[in-house]
């Protein structure tokens, strides 16, 4: 009774806080009078929110397993669509044909110097109603190699390129060897790869307890964290290269779609690659001779953790069913009234590899409860301007492979017409996260000071940058904390289902969830449940209605704004900082390449190394050269000047009235300036110049990524290169600005 008295009171606080300054409270983009309707239509919209609808929604779509090509992902597929329609959506399904492999043969065994066969299983718990239910996907890797491999084991610490340096100092090589890695500090598709790229001939991934397990807390059903049989399933394609179905890179797979042959796919990875639970992984580790991990690697099983190789053989046999299977997207529309051809599209995926209440169901609800409060608002009367579209993609989990299709099938005229994309995917309890074209951050920033923190009362803003200065690691970045008055918008990486928009298209996008104090072991596994959601995620669904509100006012925003809230003044200033990293970056590698070849050639490294145990001396590397940014500097200036001008031009426009439809198109299609081409064998594909997933980091973000992964790849002319193309995209956007001025 007292946590719902407390939620009642934030969301009346809430509503008291917007009607106290609806009558002079601006927003960028609206006219005085545009704003005060629009705030209007935004307590009506938030009114129409209930969180106990978004925690029904949540049990209901995520009863029973529903991945990719399952009889139950055509169930979610056709709820959400009759949802959509009884709401007023005109609702359709578009499906596509794509390849998704499906495992038919799974064997793990130690055959020496002891016998271990693997479990690979997850047993189902009684405090978990549909732990033990038929149809789940078993755990496995999709996009692992066929394979049947039999070798010596090394533990590879994360499975990361400095992880192979540090081997390589203990004249440990990987090559003809099964390697096992740890989850974590990476996106999993990158440890295979990097072990492939070493001469691995298998791989196998692990959740060690110090990172989701035990050591974090108490595991689940007691708790929140991976039990020692939980698994992590998961993607390993090689998406950094393109997302989406393998066979169809550029295309849209339809039935009659022209496919590649699979050994002609390049996102399909060479190796077999396994995911594990520290059950099974315990006691292979413990077989493990050869040199004490080194300090970091190791982790908090009850063993000795140890790299080998030695005695240990395991036998790793794989194989899977590589067939094409139906996926099953839902878009439904709502017609704008003014500007039909302009779409504000709102996505959050409905796949999951098992149950997925967490991942994606917790924000699919939160997205179907935005569609039933519009579709309340539409009936009542209002209208959008613009055209809204709200999509549940099908095949994220795989390969962002429903969006991903769609956007391929539909991209020249999602190109012509599409002025954002708005993501979310899965949501829980804790603090706003936000991400994107940075041009939409005064958007984002005023969003973010209007929706209440359900917990303490204050905005999400206020929540979020209290939590920034409290955990900051220093006292200056506490300082500068406390300091801002701002939201920043991070970068976008891949991940989700944003990347095909933005990093390909090049429209406009957003990716916004909610987290922080939900953690757990349940990702991908048997136990991502609505019990274990309800228990552990978002309790009494309010971060679900806090999704809905922040989600549902940047599309209904986009949706109603007399000019386009577009800041590119933003855009400059984030990419002059991303340009001033890069320098930096590129100084910092040439120090630490001076200091360690002064190590290597002082014999520093001989002298310090224990003589007892083996340790090879590194070699010397090449100096690291001066690159010329000049190119990207003066880039910068140019596009500096020409968003000065232009926000002068945006701020008259919007005091000026009337439809401003010429200026808006203009400023949607802006960031398209910024694509390069991407050089794949199918219709032109295209790369943004600013956010793509990094290498190595797998989906985290390398801004400018080109330039920043050349460097740390030390390919010196590729970064020149780089950099010249970058600053080409750069004016070319500079010129197009200054073009609509």
């Amino acid at each position: 009774m007292k946590k719902i008295l407390t939620i009642c009171t934030a969301a009346s606080f809430a509503l008291l806080m917007q009607k106290a300054t609806a009558q002079n409270k601006s927003i960028s983009g609206f006219a005085p009078q545009s704003a005060q309707k629009q705030l209007a239509a935004e307590q009506q919209f938030d009114a129409n929110l209930n969180a106990a609808n978004i925690g029904s929604t949540i049990k209901e779509l995520a009863g029973k397993p529903h991945n990719l090509g399952s009889a139950g992902s055509k169930e979610v597929a056709e709820n959400i669509l009759a949802r959509l329609k009884s709401y007023g959506f005109d609702a359709h399904i578009e499906t596509f044909s794509v390849l998704y492999p499906t495992p038919k043969t799974r064997v793990l065994e130690m055959t020496s110097p002891t016998v271990y066969k693997a479990l690979l299983k997850e047993p189902a718990l009684k405090e978990d109603a549909t732990s033990g239910q038929e149809g789940q996907l078993p755990t496995y890797n999709a996009w692992s190699a066929d394979g049947d491999v039999t070798g010596e084991l090394v533990f590879v610490n994360y499975g990361l390129p400095d992880d192979y340096e540090q081997l390589a100092k203990l004249g440990i090589d990987v090559k003809g060897k099964i390697v096992i890695a740890k989850y974590g500090r990476s996106w999993r598709g990158i440890k295979p790869k990097v072990a492939y790229e070493h001469g691995a001939i298998g791989c196998i991934i692990y959740s060690d307890p110090h990172d989701d397990g035990y050591t974090a807390g108490d595991v689940y059903p007691k708790g929140a964290f991976k039990n020692e049989y939980g698994v992590q399933r998961g993607s390993v394609m090689d998406m950094v290269i393109y997302p989406g179905d393998p066979l169809t890179p550029g295309i849209g797979a339809t039935e009659n779609a022209t496919r590649l042959k699979r050994e002609d796919a390049t996102t399909i990875l060479k190796i077999p690659v396994l995911p594990i639970s520290y059950h099974d992984a315990q006691p292979l580790l413990a077989a493990l001779e050869g040199p004490v991990a080194p300090d970091g690697w190791a982790g908090t099983l009850p063993i000795t953790y140890h790299v080998g190789p030695g005695k240990s053989t395991v036998h790793l046999k794989l194989e899977f069913d590589w067939k094409l299977v139906p996926c099953y997207d839902v878009v439904g529309m709502i017609k704008g009234s003014d500007f039909p051809d302009e779409w504000v599209v709102r996505g959050n995926h409905h796949d999951a590899w098992v149950n997925g209440a967490g991942d994606p169901i917790s924000g699919q609800a939160a997205m179907l409860e935005e569609a039933k409060s519009i579709g309340m608002m539409v009936k009542n009367g209002w209208k959008p301007k613009r055209t809204l579209v709200y999509c549940a993609w099908d095949g994220e989990e795989p390969a962002l492979l429903g969006s991903t299709e769609w956007a391929e099938q539909h991209a020249d005229e999602l190109q012509k017409k599409c002025v954002v994309y708005i993501n979310s995917d899965g949501n829980g309890r804790g603090f706003m996260g936000a991400g994107g074209s940075h041009a939409l951050t005064v958007m984002m920033d005023e969003i973010s000071k209007t929706v209440i923190d359900p917990q303490t009362n204050v905005s999400v803003f206020e929540r979020r940058k209290a939590a920034s200065a409290v955990n900051a690691g220093s006292l200056s970045a506490k300082k500068e904390a406390l300091g801002k008055k701002w939201l920043e918008l991070g970068a976008l990486g891949s991940g989700s289902d944003f990347s095909s928009f933005l990093q390909h298209l090049g429209v406009p996008a957003l990716d916004i969830g909610y987290g922080g104090e939900d953690p757990g072991g349940e990702y991908h596994s048997i136990y991502d449940s609505y019990d274990d959601y309800s228990r552990f995620k978002d309790p009494g669904f309010h971060y679900g209605v806090a999704l809905s509100q922040t989600a549902g006012r940047a599309a209904l925003r986009m949706a109603d704004a007399d000019v386009l809230p577009f800041e590119f003044k933003d855009l400059y200033k984030a990419v002059n900082g991303y340009v001033t990293e890069l320098i930096g970056l590129l100084q910092q590698t040439r120090d630490n390449t001076e200091t360690e070849n002064q190590l290597i050639n002082s014999g520093d490294y001989k002298l310090a190394a224990d003589p007892t145990k083996t340790f090879v001396v590194p070699k010397t590397k090449d100096a690291v050269p001066y690159l010329d940014f000049s190119p990207l500097q003066n880039a910068l200036a140019a596009l500096q000047k020409s968003t000065d001008s232009l926000s002068s031009v945006c701020s008259k426009a919007v005091a000026a009235g009337g439809s401003n439809e010429a200026l808006n198109t203009k400023l949607y299609e802006a960031e398209q300036q910024l694509l390069l081409l991407n050089g794949l064998p199918r219709r032109p594909w295209y790369k943004h110049a600013l956010y793509a997933p990094g290498f190595y980091t797998g989906y985290g973000v390398k801004t400018m990524p080109g330039i920043r992964e050349a460097i740390e790849q030390r390919s010196w002319k590729e970064a020149q290169e780089q950099i010249n193309l970058d600053a080409d995209a750069i004016n070319k956007l500079a010129v197009y600005l200054g073009g609509i001025i």
